[in-house]
């Protein structure tokens, strides 16, 4: 199982079942230095049946003609890289793509794994997307050929085959857990920080579409994600407040490699399981977290511990997701923090209403008073480690006046996991410290952070 890109209603992308277990077919470059970033997080509304469509013909023969150039390696050194971002609902970076780079947004999301970007041949008859990527324009852009090891019908955990398309070229497609299809070209591109500093070509898939121009950035802990081909041996991110003045956005940090803040980071190591155990409702390449309970208030939930364990079919996991908004809980935890609820201000609950499907735990009263009488809320971790929510932070807007708790029921979404979204790391920075298979928390102002 592989985790939220988007959320119901408004984010249609869920679930990616992308764990690749292949091998790169040539050796990659480790990128040791670090890099700083800035992203953007902006609201993301795409459309449910939207479908990414494969490359055309015309695309492909403009850009493959640069595939075959001998590319000087890039010299090591010491580099940063920043640029600014806007935060609502997801977490968007604007990364420099190919040779020379085209700057492309892509949604930061450690619960998928495949890293692809929005490809469309600039046509004078039909402009694309101003943001999409032109191959025809890159001289380290390369299409993946049928004969390439991914390009094989029984590749593991591919929602579907991999396959050859009228191109001779490796095509892709992937079901989402709404039922949305996802479908493209898998291809070689770099991303080109500066003339010396540049990753190695990694595998991509490039789509096109006439109406979305956002990617996604996989950071899982998959064979493929962008963290793995990379080489990195960790990153961080920071997610700012979303209440700002009018007409200012917050800003939040995004480092590849070492974070100058983690000296005060406390520290939980990830779950590990066994490759060889098959359990049908986990995601084995997820972050999966040793959670043991909730607060309210004061109060310890009477939720048993092993609600957030995976059990014998992987039910129970909890990880932590950045490509998902709010926080999912399996029900035996998500009743008894709708229960405390209920207790603590159940007359003001908004009667009747399920925000998105998933989350019953909305009002239409005043944020501020309801949350004084909700407090704060704390997920608990091993090592005494934990996510503290402020009472002034419990409850999401979500339009119309309406506010809710921003957690939702995780069977809702037809899965069976616990599920810590971006809603619930505010100004908190994430540090995933893949060498040492370990996640780190440290509280800060994360819209001073990206200064």
């Amino acid at each position: 199982m592989a985790l939220l890109f988007y959320h119901l209603p408004f984010l249609p992308f869920l679930f990616l079942f992308l764990h690749f277990i292949a091998s790169l077919s040539s050796p990659t470059q480790n990128l040791n230095d670090t890099l700083s970033f800035s992203f953007p997080l902006t609201s993301l509304r795409i459309s449910p049946d939207v479908k990414v469509q494969t490359l055309s013909s015309s695309l492909v023969a403009g850009a493959s003609k640069h595939g075959t150039r001998r590319l000087a390696r890039p010299n090591s050194g010491s580099y940063n890289y920043k640029t600014t971002f806007k935060y609502s609902m997801a977490l968007i970076v604007a990364l420099p793509i190919g040779t020379p780079p085209q700057t492309q947004q892509m949604v930061l999301d450690t619960g998928s794994q495949l890293s692809w970007i929005q490809c469309h041949k600039k046509l004078a008859k039909k402009p694309p997307p101003t943001a999409s990527f032109d191959p025809s324009l890159s001289s380290s852009f390369s299409v993946l050929p049928c004969n390439h090891p991914l390009c094989k019908p029984r590749i593991p955990d591919f929602t579907l085959p991999t396959s050859c398309d009228q191109n001779r070229l490796c095509h892709y497609s992937y079901f989402y857990a709404d039922g949305t299809l996802a479908e493209g070209n898998l291809v070689r591109e770099k991303i080109t920080f500066s003339r010396s500093q540049s990753t190695p070509p990694l595998i991509l898939g490039c789509a096109t579409d006439s109406s979305e121009d956002k990617g996604i950035l996989g950071m899982n802990l998959g064979r493929f994600s962008f963290a793995s081909q990379s080489k990195i041996s960790k990153f961080s991110y920071c997610v700012p407040t979303r209440r700002t003045k009018p007409g200012v956005s917050p800003t939040g940090s995004f480092y590849l490699g070492q974070n100058p803040n983690s000296h005060g980071f406390q520290y939980i190591n990830l779950l590990a399981f066994p490759q060889s155990r098959t359990m049908p409702n986990m995601d084995p390449l997820a972050y999966t977290l040793p959670m043991l309970g909730i607060k309210m208030g004061a109060k310890k939930l009477a939720i048993p511990m092993h609600v957030f364990r995976p059990d014998a079919g992987g039910s129970g996991q909890t990880m932590i997701d950045s490509g998902s908004e709010f926080t999912y809980l399996v029900d035996e935890a998500y009743n008894k923090v709708r229960e405390e609820v209920v207790r603590l201000v159940g007359p003001r609950l908004k009667k009747g209403y399920v925000y998105g499907g998933v989350a019953d735990m909305c009002f239409d009263g005043n944020p501020v008073q309801i949350g004084r009488l909700i407090g704060d809320m704390v997920l608990e971790f091993e090592k005494g480690v934990e996510i503290r929510v402020p009472k002034d932070r419990v409850l999401a807007d979500v339009g119309g006046g309406v506010h809710c708790l921003g957690i939702g029921r995780s069977n809702m979404l037809g899965i069976a996991s616990n599920i810590i979204g971006n809603f619930h790391q505010q100004n908190l920075w994430v540090e995933f410290d893949l060498a040492n298979r370990r996640v780190g928390f440290g509280k800060a102002d994360c819209s001073r952070a990206a200064v």
